[in-house]
């Protein structure tokens, strides 16, 4: 399979070019800034420059021809509501309709779990990438592509354990990015796991038979 990764040098989408790479796979990694090239490389991806703020879709397509799925990490990351925006937002549309244009239909949206830091003090912009992150759900459940959207609970650095609780609804709680990177990778083989909203936070199920029960039902 050959992965096209927007979003290959953060937090989920390192790790998850070093699974994909280890199972044999091939991942493309689209980055900004020749720092992040040099990540992308040294997780096992190939680095391609691109930028979802101003890149046509067009441009878009033509780097994901001849890939087999896409999977969109990207995030502001906290760097202002103008850029949540145009990346968490208009960013996904632009990808998914790139996609569409590419032929490539196989789509992974990391996306956010839906209780995350309620109740607390997360200021105006967290509550704006919240808004933006379920627009972009719903963009991206709208299109002809074969979705999966995953919405992991507030993620961890630490060892993942390898284990995941994993469904349309699940209590929220908090969630390894090793473990959200697993299970994409394993959710990218289970082809009959599409067009659904998964849930993750941290369980028991080992993370391969979480995609296959989930898959299987």
């Amino acid at each position: 399979m050959k992965v096209f990764q927007i979003g290959a040098a953060g937090g989920v989408g390192r790790r998850l070019t070093q699974l994909i790479t280890a199972r044999g796979d091939s991942a493309t990694g689209m980055h900004r800034g020749p720092d992040q090239g040099e990540t992308v490389r040294e997780a096992g991806g190939t680095p391609v420059i691109g930028d979802l703020i101003t890149d046509a879709v067009d441009d878009l397509a033509q780097k994901m021809q001849g890939h087999d799925a896409v999977v969109f990490s990207a995030g502001a990351h906290g760097t202002g509501m103008d850029k949540t925006t145009l990346i968490d937002g208009k960013g996904l549309q632009k990808a998914a309709d790139a996609a569409a244009l590419a032929g490539v239909t196989r789509f992974v949206l990391v996306s956010v779990f839906p209780d995350a830091l309620r109740g607390g003090d997360a200021g105006e912009g967290f509550e704006h990438y919240i808004k933006v992150k379920k627009s972009a759900d719903v963009y991206l459940t709208r299109t002809g592509l074969d979705w999966l959207i995953v919405r992991p609970g507030t993620l961890l650095d630490t060892p993942g354990s390898g284990r995941v609780t994993a469904g349309p609804a699940v209590e929220y709680s908090d969630v390894h990015r090793d473990d959200v990177a697993a299970f994409i990778d394993a959710a990218l083989h289970e082809l009959r796991l599409s067009r659904v909203i998964v849930e993750l936070t941290s369980g028991d199920t080992p993370v391969a038979d979480a995609a296959a029960e989930l898959a299987a039902a």
